[in-house]
């Protein structure tokens, strides 16, 4: 008669879920981000305008508010005039408009700054995919 032992199996198993079990939570930090559908829908007409921040392929950013939009802005300054509008229209959406050349961390440096005016959810503003 034979037996097939099972207990170092047991064992084996034992010490890979312990490994899944730990190394699992590990793997699901990082920023939440909703990434843009390709048939993303355009803002509601009701919406009213929203704040746009602009960055060009050199990293300059622009904000569409203010005396002159086609001017680069200084980080201080566009927080504090994100700030002041938020404060004059506090259901403002924010919209950020990057070229798609643009580092990924110049992006996430820009939804930083907003943050820290007080933006509770940016949105990104593309372009839909040709039509074929």
């Amino acid at each position: 008669m034979s037996d097939i032992n099972v207990v170092p199996y047991i064992d084996v198993m034992l010490v890979l879920l312990v490994i899944f079990m730990i190394t699992a939570p590990l793997l699901t930090q990082g920023v939440k981000v909703e990434l843009p559908r390709a048939s993303a829908q355009p803002l509601p007409p009701d919406a009213g305008e929203p704040l746009v921040v602009t960055v060009d392929q050199q990293g300059r950013y622009y904000l569409n508010v203010g005396d002159h939009p086609g001017r680069p802005l200084d980080v201080d300054t566009l927080v504090t005039r994100v700030a002041a509008v938020l404060k004059l229209r506090p259901g403002t959406k924010v919209m950020v408009r990057a070229d798609e050349r643009v580092a990924y961390g110049t992006v996430v440096r820009v939804m930083t700054l907003l943050q820290g005016a007080g933006v509770p959810s940016v949105g990104l503003v593309t372009e839909p995919p040709p039509r074929r």
